[in-house]
């Protein structure tokens, strides 16, 4: 039972960060526009296609466990910086500082989601214990 949860655990983890993805290639020009909001005005482009790809790579080795620890290591290298960046709620007006501590404690909550994975690694049901129970030569 606890490899099916590995696995469900890292689809769940990994449609987020996909999602991001997909929404930063989507809304690309918006996604310029909130970074300049934040503050974040150095090279957009590069750090938006940057971005893209790591969240690409990331998701990907998470979801088929193979090397799930450097993809969850990505993951986080992008998501703590951001979860500080866009939900400082310390920082916010009284009427929507509730609601920015809750998106602030879900985005804490994912990584430690992540940060387990580094720990426990990507559990039976991956592709990196698939290619190791083949026995290939080396």
């Amino acid at each position: 039972m606890k490899e099916v949860i590995d696995l469900i655990g890292r689809i769940f983890l990994s449609l987020i960060f996909f999602f991001e993805a997909y929404d930063s290639m989507v809304f690309f020009k918006q996604t310029k526009e909130t970074m300049t909001v934040y503050g974040i005005t150095w090279n957009q482009d590069l750090l938006l296609y940057t971005t893209i790809v790591v969240l690409i790579l990331g998701a990907i080795l998470v979801l088929i466990g193979y090397y799930a620890n450097l993809g969850a290591f990505l993951l986080l290298a992008y998501w703590i910086p951001v979860t500080f960046i866009v939900f400082s709620f310390w920082n916010d007006a009284p009427e929507i500082r509730r609601l920015q501590s809750i998106m602030f404690m879900k985005n804490i909550a994912i990584v430690g989601g992540l940060l387990l994975l580094v720990v426990n690694g990507a559990g039976k049901y991956s592709v990196r214990r698939l290619i190791y129970s083949l026995n290939l030569p080396k």
